[in-house]
Protein backbone atom coordinates (compact mmCIF):
# COMPACT_ATOMS: atom_id res chain seq x y z
CA UNK A 1 0.00 0.00 0.00
CA UNK A 2 1.27 3.49 -0.83
CA UNK A 3 0.60 6.91 0.66
CA UNK A 4 -0.50 9.66 -1.75
CA UNK A 5 -0.11 13.40 -1.14
CA UNK A 6 -1.87 16.31 -2.80
CA UNK A 7 1.44 18.01 -3.68
CA UNK A 8 2.12 15.13 -6.06
CA UNK A 9 -0.55 16.69 -8.28
CA UNK A 10 -0.35 20.40 -7.48
CA UNK A 11 2.21 22.53 -5.65
CA UNK A 12 -0.06 25.58 -5.42
CA UNK A 13 -0.31 26.08 -1.66
CA UNK A 14 -2.77 28.95 -2.17
CA UNK A 15 -5.23 26.72 -4.02
CA UNK A 16 -4.92 23.07 -2.92
CA UNK A 17 -7.26 21.65 -5.56
CA UNK A 18 -6.77 19.33 -8.52
CA UNK A 19 -9.09 17.89 -11.19
CA UNK A 20 -8.34 15.36 -13.91
CA UNK A 21 -9.80 12.62 -16.06
CA UNK A 22 -8.51 9.16 -15.26
CA UNK A 23 -8.48 6.22 -17.65
CA UNK A 24 -7.73 2.89 -15.98
CA UNK A 25 -6.72 -0.01 -18.19
CA UNK A 26 -5.05 -1.95 -15.38
CA UNK A 27 -5.61 -2.43 -11.66
CA UNK A 28 -4.86 0.49 -9.35
CA UNK A 29 -2.94 -0.64 -6.29
CA UNK A 30 -4.23 0.03 -2.79
CA UNK A 31 -3.36 3.50 -1.55
CA UNK A 32 -4.53 6.12 0.89
CA UNK A 33 -4.68 9.89 0.68
CA UNK A 34 -2.67 11.50 3.43
CA UNK A 35 -3.85 15.11 3.26
CA UNK A 36 -6.86 15.42 0.97
CA UNK A 37 -10.28 14.05 0.06
CA UNK A 38 -11.24 12.78 -3.38
CA UNK A 39 -14.56 13.04 -5.19
CA UNK A 40 -14.79 10.25 -7.77
CA UNK A 41 -17.31 10.32 -10.62
CA UNK A 42 -17.46 7.22 -12.83
CA UNK A 43 -17.95 8.47 -16.39
CA UNK A 44 -17.79 5.16 -18.25
CA UNK A 45 -17.37 1.41 -17.82
CA UNK A 46 -17.10 -0.48 -14.58
CA UNK A 47 -14.63 -1.86 -12.06
CA UNK A 48 -14.36 -3.47 -8.66
CA UNK A 49 -13.70 -0.91 -5.96
CA UNK A 50 -11.62 -2.15 -3.05
CA UNK A 51 -12.17 -0.19 0.16
CA UNK A 52 -10.11 -1.43 3.09
CA UNK A 53 -10.61 -5.20 2.77
CA UNK A 54 -14.00 -5.23 1.05
CA UNK A 55 -14.98 -5.08 -2.62
CA UNK A 56 -18.00 -3.57 -4.36
CA UNK A 57 -18.99 -3.22 -8.00
CA UNK A 58 -18.99 0.33 -9.40
CA UNK A 59 -20.17 1.47 -12.80
CA UNK A 60 -20.97 4.45 -14.99
CA UNK A 61 -22.95 7.04 -13.04
CA UNK A 62 -21.64 6.13 -9.60
CA UNK A 63 -20.29 8.91 -7.37
CA UNK A 64 -18.52 8.63 -4.04
CA UNK A 65 -16.08 10.48 -1.78
CA UNK A 66 -12.95 9.02 -0.23
CA UNK A 67 -11.44 10.80 2.76
CA UNK A 68 -7.81 10.74 3.80
CA UNK A 69 -6.75 7.64 5.70
CA UNK A 70 -9.10 5.29 3.83
CA UNK A 71 -7.33 2.57 1.86
CA UNK A 72 -8.79 1.97 -1.60
CA UNK A 73 -7.98 0.86 -5.13
CA UNK A 74 -9.55 -0.43 -8.36
CA UNK A 75 -9.49 -3.98 -9.76
CA UNK A 76 -10.55 -5.53 -13.07
CA UNK A 77 -11.49 -2.29 -14.88
CA UNK A 78 -13.53 -2.51 -18.08
CA UNK A 79 -13.60 0.62 -20.30
CA UNK A 80 -13.23 2.41 -16.99
CA UNK A 81 -13.02 6.21 -17.05
CA UNK A 82 -13.43 8.48 -14.04
CA UNK A 83 -13.04 12.09 -13.01
CA UNK A 84 -10.93 12.67 -9.90
CA UNK A 85 -11.42 15.87 -7.96
CA UNK A 86 -8.89 16.20 -5.16
CA UNK A 87 -9.58 18.84 -2.54
CA UNK A 88 -8.97 19.82 1.05
CA UNK A 89 -12.01 19.07 3.25
CA UNK A 90 -11.93 22.72 4.35
CA UNK A 91 -13.44 23.68 0.98
CA UNK A 92 -16.75 22.18 2.09
CA UNK A 93 -16.89 24.61 5.00
CA UNK A 94 -17.86 27.36 2.57
CA UNK A 95 -21.20 25.61 2.08
CA UNK A 96 -24.15 27.67 3.27
CA UNK A 97 -26.48 26.53 6.05
CA UNK A 98 -29.10 25.56 3.47
CA UNK A 99 -26.68 22.99 2.00
CA UNK A 100 -25.25 21.83 5.32
CA UNK A 101 -28.73 20.87 6.45
CA UNK A 102 -29.35 18.86 3.27
CA UNK A 103 -29.66 15.12 3.85
CA UNK A 104 -27.91 14.39 0.55
CA UNK A 105 -24.94 16.60 1.41
CA UNK A 106 -24.57 15.06 4.85
CA UNK A 107 -24.80 11.53 3.48
CA UNK A 108 -22.58 11.86 0.39
CA UNK A 109 -19.89 14.28 1.57
CA UNK A 110 -19.78 13.84 5.35
CA UNK A 111 -21.20 10.57 6.66
CA UNK A 112 -20.31 8.03 3.99
CA UNK A 113 -16.66 9.16 3.70
CA UNK A 114 -16.33 9.21 7.49
CA UNK A 115 -17.83 5.76 7.84
CA UNK A 116 -15.63 4.32 5.06
CA UNK A 117 -12.60 5.31 7.14
CA UNK A 118 -13.82 2.95 9.85
CA UNK A 119 -15.33 0.24 7.69
CA UNK A 120 -16.10 -0.32 4.00
CA UNK A 121 -19.48 1.14 3.09
CA UNK A 122 -21.01 0.13 -0.22
CA UNK A 123 -23.70 2.77 -0.60
CA UNK A 124 -23.04 5.36 -3.30
CA UNK A 125 -24.83 7.82 -5.52
CA UNK A 126 -26.09 6.26 -8.75
CA UNK A 127 -26.95 8.96 -11.30
CA UNK A 128 -29.29 8.63 -14.25
CA UNK A 129 -27.96 9.08 -17.80
CA UNK A 130 -29.37 12.61 -18.05
CA UNK A 131 -27.89 13.61 -14.69
CA UNK A 132 -24.50 12.17 -15.66
CA UNK A 133 -24.60 14.16 -18.90
CA UNK A 134 -25.14 17.37 -16.96
CA UNK A 135 -22.35 16.53 -14.50
CA UNK A 136 -20.03 15.59 -17.39
CA UNK A 137 -20.58 18.99 -19.00
CA UNK A 138 -19.86 20.76 -15.72
CA UNK A 139 -16.71 18.70 -15.22
CA UNK A 140 -15.57 19.51 -18.75
CA UNK A 141 -15.75 23.24 -18.01
CA UNK A 142 -13.83 22.73 -14.76
CA UNK A 143 -11.07 20.68 -16.42
CA UNK A 144 -10.64 23.32 -19.12
CA UNK A 145 -10.62 26.11 -16.54
CA UNK A 146 -7.93 24.27 -14.57
CA UNK A 147 -5.89 23.65 -17.73
CA UNK A 148 -5.99 27.24 -18.98
CA UNK A 149 -5.49 28.90 -15.57
CA UNK A 150 -6.78 32.26 -16.75
CA UNK A 151 -7.14 35.18 -14.34
CA UNK A 152 -9.72 34.33 -11.68
CA UNK A 153 -9.61 30.59 -12.40
CA UNK A 154 -9.32 29.71 -8.72
CA UNK A 155 -12.50 31.64 -7.88
CA UNK A 156 -14.25 30.11 -10.88
CA UNK A 157 -13.22 26.57 -9.93
CA UNK A 158 -14.20 26.99 -6.30
CA UNK A 159 -17.60 28.25 -7.45
CA UNK A 160 -18.04 25.42 -9.97
CA UNK A 161 -16.98 22.87 -7.39
CA UNK A 162 -19.65 24.04 -4.96
CA UNK A 163 -22.20 24.01 -7.80
CA UNK A 164 -21.25 20.38 -8.41
CA UNK A 165 -21.52 19.59 -4.69
CA UNK A 166 -25.03 21.08 -4.57
CA UNK A 167 -26.16 19.19 -7.67
CA UNK A 168 -24.80 15.86 -6.45
CA UNK A 169 -26.36 16.39 -3.02
CA UNK A 170 -29.73 16.93 -4.68
CA UNK A 171 -29.28 13.81 -6.77
CA UNK A 172 -28.50 11.79 -3.66
CA UNK A 173 -31.70 13.05 -2.05
CA UNK A 174 -33.75 12.09 -5.10
CA UNK A 175 -32.21 8.78 -6.11
CA UNK A 176 -34.57 5.84 -6.17
CA UNK A 177 -32.18 3.13 -5.04
CA UNK A 178 -32.64 1.70 -1.56
CA UNK A 179 -30.15 3.28 0.80
CA UNK A 180 -28.99 2.23 4.21
CA UNK A 181 -31.88 3.39 6.40
CA UNK A 182 -29.69 4.11 9.42
CA UNK A 183 -27.49 6.42 7.37
CA UNK A 184 -30.48 8.40 6.12
CA UNK A 185 -31.96 8.57 9.62
CA UNK A 186 -28.61 9.97 10.76
CA UNK A 187 -28.58 12.47 7.90
CA UNK A 188 -32.09 13.57 8.92
CA UNK A 189 -30.98 14.00 12.53
CA UNK A 190 -27.88 16.01 11.65
CA UNK A 191 -29.84 18.20 9.27
CA UNK A 192 -32.36 18.97 12.02
CA UNK A 193 -29.64 19.66 14.60
CA UNK A 194 -27.73 22.00 12.27
CA UNK A 195 -30.92 23.85 11.43
CA UNK A 196 -32.02 24.31 15.07
CA UNK A 197 -28.85 24.14 17.19
CA UNK A 198 -29.30 27.71 18.46
CA UNK A 199 -32.72 26.81 19.82
CA UNK A 200 -33.70 24.71 22.82
CA UNK A 201 -34.10 21.20 21.42
CA UNK A 202 -34.21 17.81 23.08
CA UNK A 203 -33.15 14.29 22.17
CA UNK A 204 -36.80 13.37 21.89
CA UNK A 205 -37.43 16.10 19.33
CA UNK A 206 -34.40 15.09 17.26
CA UNK A 207 -35.46 11.45 17.31
CA UNK A 208 -39.05 12.29 16.39
CA UNK A 209 -37.92 14.41 13.43
CA UNK A 210 -35.76 11.47 12.30
CA UNK A 211 -38.61 8.95 12.71
CA UNK A 212 -36.62 6.77 15.11
CA UNK A 213 -36.44 6.15 18.85
CA UNK A 214 -34.03 7.97 21.14
CA UNK A 215 -32.23 4.69 21.75
CA UNK A 216 -31.74 4.10 18.02
CA UNK A 217 -30.68 7.72 17.52
CA UNK A 218 -27.95 7.35 20.14
CA UNK A 219 -26.84 4.04 18.64
CA UNK A 220 -26.44 5.26 15.07
CA UNK A 221 -24.59 8.39 16.22
CA UNK A 222 -22.21 6.17 18.15
CA UNK A 223 -21.81 3.68 15.28
CA UNK A 224 -21.34 6.18 12.47
CA UNK A 225 -20.01 9.34 14.12
CA UNK A 226 -18.42 8.01 17.32
CA UNK A 227 -20.19 10.66 19.38
CA UNK A 228 -23.63 11.41 20.81
CA UNK A 229 -26.34 13.69 19.40
CA UNK A 230 -26.01 16.11 22.32
CA UNK A 231 -22.21 16.20 22.04
CA UNK A 232 -22.61 17.06 18.36
CA UNK A 233 -25.12 19.78 19.29
CA UNK A 234 -22.78 21.21 21.92
CA UNK A 235 -19.89 21.26 19.45
CA UNK A 236 -21.91 23.39 17.02
CA UNK A 237 -22.86 25.78 19.82
CA UNK A 238 -19.28 26.08 21.01
CA UNK A 239 -18.06 26.78 17.48
CA UNK A 240 -20.66 29.53 17.24
CA UNK A 241 -19.51 30.91 20.60
CA UNK A 242 -15.91 30.99 19.35
CA UNK A 243 -17.03 32.95 16.31
CA UNK A 244 -18.94 35.51 18.40
CA UNK A 245 -16.05 35.88 20.86
CA UNK A 246 -13.70 36.63 17.97
CA UNK A 247 -15.92 38.84 15.86
CA UNK A 248 -18.06 40.77 18.37
CA UNK A 249 -17.81 42.57 21.70
CA UNK A 250 -21.02 41.03 23.04
CA UNK A 251 -20.94 40.19 26.76
CA UNK A 252 -20.28 36.53 27.45
CA UNK A 253 -23.67 36.17 29.14
CA UNK A 254 -25.38 37.38 25.97
CA UNK A 255 -23.22 35.09 23.82
CA UNK A 256 -24.30 32.12 25.90
CA UNK A 257 -27.96 32.85 25.11
CA UNK A 258 -27.18 33.56 21.46
CA UNK A 259 -25.57 30.12 21.21
CA UNK A 260 -28.40 28.15 22.80
CA UNK A 261 -27.00 27.96 26.33
CA UNK A 262 -29.36 29.08 29.08
CA UNK A 263 -26.57 29.43 31.63
CA UNK A 264 -23.36 31.39 31.04
CA UNK A 265 -21.62 29.44 33.82
CA UNK A 266 -22.37 26.22 31.98
CA UNK A 267 -20.94 27.71 28.79
CA UNK A 268 -17.80 28.71 30.68
CA UNK A 269 -17.33 25.22 32.15
CA UNK A 270 -17.92 23.48 28.84
CA UNK A 271 -15.70 25.96 26.99
CA UNK A 272 -12.83 25.44 29.45
CA UNK A 273 -13.22 21.66 29.28
CA UNK A 274 -13.18 21.69 25.46
CA UNK A 275 -10.59 24.36 24.64
CA UNK A 276 -8.53 24.52 27.84
CA UNK A 277 -9.19 28.24 28.37
CA UNK A 278 -12.10 30.36 29.57
CA UNK A 279 -14.23 32.31 27.06
CA UNK A 280 -12.73 35.52 28.42
CA UNK A 281 -9.14 34.31 27.90
CA UNK A 282 -10.04 33.04 24.44
CA UNK A 283 -11.34 36.46 23.48
CA UNK A 284 -8.27 38.26 24.85
CA UNK A 285 -5.84 35.96 23.03
CA UNK A 286 -7.77 35.61 19.74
Amino acid sequence: MSNVYLNWFTTDAQFPFFIQYGGHEADTSLHQHMDFSELVIVLNGNSTHIVNDEASFIKKGNVFVINGGTTHGFKDPVDFKICNIMFKPEMLRTAGPDLKTSNGFQALFILEPFYRHIHAYKSKLNMSISSLEYVSSLISVMVEEYRMKLQGYQTMLASRFMELVVYLSRQYDNQETVLDSSLMHLANAISYIEDHYLETITLEEIAARSNISVRHLNRIFRDYYQTTPMAYLQRLRLERACSLLKQTSLPITEISYECGFNDSNYLARLFKKTYGVSPKSYRINR
